[in-house]
């Protein structure tokens, strides 16, 4: 007999074991977060074959999580060097973790990421459809609307948590990109290969045109489908234009089949976005898409941070996580530049970290502005040790503060004998 995904466990009014959980470490009612996903405001990305020791919620009223992506590269192809960015991406407080690969053993990638990876872990199939197709046919579009199945297939079977699926890039929408043309075209990986089948074949993308056949695999397995934004903006001079509002218009359609259907659905968004434009790329989203969790890369706020897009992705995702943004995938100072390395990856989920964090203050979440304010009572008293023990990256507050000459005493080397707090502190004493 087949288990019930998560979602129709809530429908059915059902408080999972699972749920309990995670509402048990966000600090809300179980009731309530089984109401919401019942909505479909928040998803619990989860494969029965992947154990989970870190399971998370996403969506409205949670903690805002973030993902970093990891895999290999058609340059770089190393399991070992992929594995250690695992380790560094879950030290530093990653709440999920896509596999990439395209280069080297998939499978065998994919496996080993799995078996390490205590978080939900997601991927994007037609990066394996393609690959598969160029080392058959010598040609990264020689697949065929029947090879998507098997693909979806054998990575459910292997306990992947969420699948990437570029089913808004469709013949329509590439008719808007068509009839208002963009300055960078289509960015995504996944959605230029798609874009680029369709142009060949004439036909409809597969995984939009047998999307039932999708959405079977995601409830037997139940695998929450992250619906991707192929036509996201790679620039801020294509930012919310008629290609990404068709295809967010016609994802959110999609979203709402899954529902039907007891499959968890989550929208991915932009991409490059002037720091103006956030707020309505997110207000947008939870209207067409009726309030189903927001995954986004970034968004990045200008085009010119090369080697800091890290920065630039914070300051637009925590704008747009402050004003309702769920998910927040990580961007690394290598993005545009080359295979990030595992350092960048250490840059690119810290920024993420502060992001995320700042937006949930000003969300109000639950428990959000505790950890500040330790942090301020540690400083207040000179306490190095707890304010170390509290940073979002413990390694590098330890290192900058050993290499302090006051590094023994109760000030830093910035302010010294003139240290702010320990003058009031005496002026108190006096006074």
């Amino acid at each position: 007999m087949r288990l019930l995904t998560q979602l129709q466990q809530a429908r059915n009014n059902s408080v999972s074991s699972l749920v309990k959980r995670i509402a048990a470490d966000e600090g809300i009612p179980a009731k309530q977060l089984s109401g919401l996903v019942a909505e479909g405001r928040v998803v619990i990305p989860v494969n029965g074959r992947h154990p989970l020791a870190r399971p998370c919620g996403v969506g409205e009223g949670l903690r805002t999580k973030i993902n970093a992506n990891i895999g290999t590269s058609t340059d770089i192809s190393s399991l070992p060097e992929e594995l250690k960015k695992l380790d560094i991406a879950l030290k530093y407080g990653a709440d999920a973790l896509m596999d990439l690969s395209v280069g080297g053993d998939l499978c065998r990638t994919r496996k080993a990421i799995r078996a390490a990876c205590d978080v939900p872990l997601g991927t994007v199939p037609v990066y394996e459809l393609s690959v598969e197709a160029l080392k058959r046919t010598g040609d990264p579009l020689g697949f065929s609307a029947d090879d998507i199945i098997p693909v979806l297939r054998r990575q459910a079977e292997e306990g992947v948590d969420f699948f990437t699926i570029h089913c808004g890039v469709t013949r329509a929408t590439m008719a808007a990109l068509k009839n208002n043309p963009r300055h960078m075209g289509v960015v995504s990986r996944g959605g230029a290969i798609l874009a680029a089948w369709m142009a060949r074949t004439g036909k409809e993308n597969p995984f939009y045109a047998q999307y039932d056949r999708v959405l079977d695999i995601a409830e037997e397995f139940d695998i929450t489908l992250s619906l991707g934004d192929g036509m996201r903006p790679g620039s801020v001079l294509d930012a919310t234009d008629a290609a990404q509002l068709s295809e967010l218009a016609l994802l959110g359609k999609l979203a709402t089949a899954a529902k039907k259907r007891g499959v968890q659905a989550m929208i991915e968004g932009p991409g490059h976005v002037p720091i103006d434009q956030v707020v309505r790329n997110i207000r947008l989203e939870k209207k067409l898409c009726h309030g189903a969790p927001f995954y986004i890369l970034g968004p990045l706020v200008t085009d010119i941070a090369a080697g800091y897009d890290h920065i630039s992705s914070a300051i637009g995702g925590c704008l747009a996580a402050a004003n309702g943004a769920d998910f927040l995938c990580y961007v690394t100072p290598a993005e545009h530049l080359r295979h990030p390395s595992a350092d960048d990856v250490r840059e690119g989920v810290v920024a993420a970290k502060i992001a995320a964090h700042a937006a949930d203050i000003a969300k109000g979440v639950c428990g959000a502005i505790d950890r500040d304010r330790a942090m301020s009572e540690a400083r207040r008293k000179r306490d190095w040790k707890k304010q170390i023990a509290l940073s979002i990256d413990p390694v590098k507050a330890a290192e900058y503060h050993a290499s302090s000459k006051s590094a023994a005493s109760d000030v830093c080397t910035m302010c010294g004998s003139f240290c702010s707090i320990k003058m009031m502190e005496r002026c108190n004493k006096k006074a």
